[in-house]
């Protein structure tokens, strides 16, 4: 009764924390709209800086509000009863998404700095921002080539899972401090008269937004790294499984049974070291996600 209490408990709380870490996340992006439409001019695409305005806009929406979602889908309890493989769909496709909404963010600083004749590549948010998405460009396409397709082999997955885990976890760190370089940095550039310093209303609404991102990075975070949170592990022990093919120990009782000849405990010694290499890799691989 005091476990079954104790997961009541969990569940609650973790319940709390998420819908805690969506509404901040979608506050965190209807602050961003309406910076751009209250202080910065609206959103256009003609080179312009309300060209520029889709870059905040599309980093913090596809940047760090997706691709926390992402972070965290497989925890969700009411989706355990889903397959592992239908679940990395939903996990690839938000990243993607995510990706898609980053790179767009990019062309657009590009396209008003090359129009407006401004450097680019110079600060330090710019550096920071091109190698994050580097690396989660390259995240992604390592998670379709080894966890989605069928093609990897077992001891590749798990040997790459724990870097797969924790590079995720550190490019989105990465990605909210770049966010809260680059608003910084865009009101020093634009906050002229009065200035940042002085700090107008403009100022104090841009860093409530800073302050929304840290929360939901923070909840984030801290959803994904309680152990106690993640995917059961015997709800989805065919992980490993490639497509098409029988599960662990199957085949090998189909080759006893044509053969006659072979040891029964053999098999069931093969068959419980597959279990628990199964078991051993999902431990590895539920931590958190890309």
């Amino acid at each position: 009764l005091l476990r079954g209490a104790r997961k009541m408990e969990d569940y609650g709380r973790f319940l709390a924390l998420l819908v805690s870490a969506l509404l901040v996340g979608f506050v965190s992006v209807v602050f961003s709209l309406v910076w751009v439409f209250q202080y910065r001019g609206g959103l256009s695409w003609d080179g312009s800086t309300r060209e520029f305005n889709w870059h905040p806009v599309l980093a913090i929406t596809g940047f760090v509000f997706i691709q926390g979602i992402a972070i965290i889908v497989y925890r969700l309890p009411w989706t355990w009863k889903c397959s592992k493989l239908f679940m990395k769909f939903i996990h690839a496709g938000l990243n993607t998404i995510a990706m898609i909404l980053a790179i767009v963010s990019m062309v657009a600083a590009f396209d008003f700095h090359n129009a407006a004749k401004i450097p680019n590549m110079y600060s330090l948010h710019s550096w920071i921002g091109l190698t994050a998405v580097i690396f989660y460009s390259l995240q992604l396409f390592l998670g379709f080539a080894v966890f989605l397709l069928p093609f990897a082999p077992v001891p590749l997955r798990a040997a790459l899972m724990p870097i797969h885990v924790y590079s995720g976890l550190i490019i989105f760190t990465t990605v909210i401090a770049t966010a809260l370089m680059g608003i910084t940095e865009k009101l020093l550039f634009s906050l002229q008269n009065p200035s940042y310093s002085a700090l107008p209303p403009e100022a104090i609404f841009v860093n409530c937004l800073g302050f929304l991102l840290v929360i939901f990075g923070t909840l984030i975070l801290w959803m994904a790294s309680r152990s106690h949170w993640k995917r059961p592990p015997e709800k989805n022990a065919k992980v490993l499984q490639p497509i098409g093919e029988t599960p662990e120990g199957t085949e090998a009782e189909s080759t006893m049974t044509d053969g006659g000849n072979a040891d029964k405990s053999d098999l069931r010694i093969n068959s419980e070291a597959a279990r628990k290499q199964n078991l051993k890799f999902d431990e590895a691989g539920q931590r958190s996600t890309m």
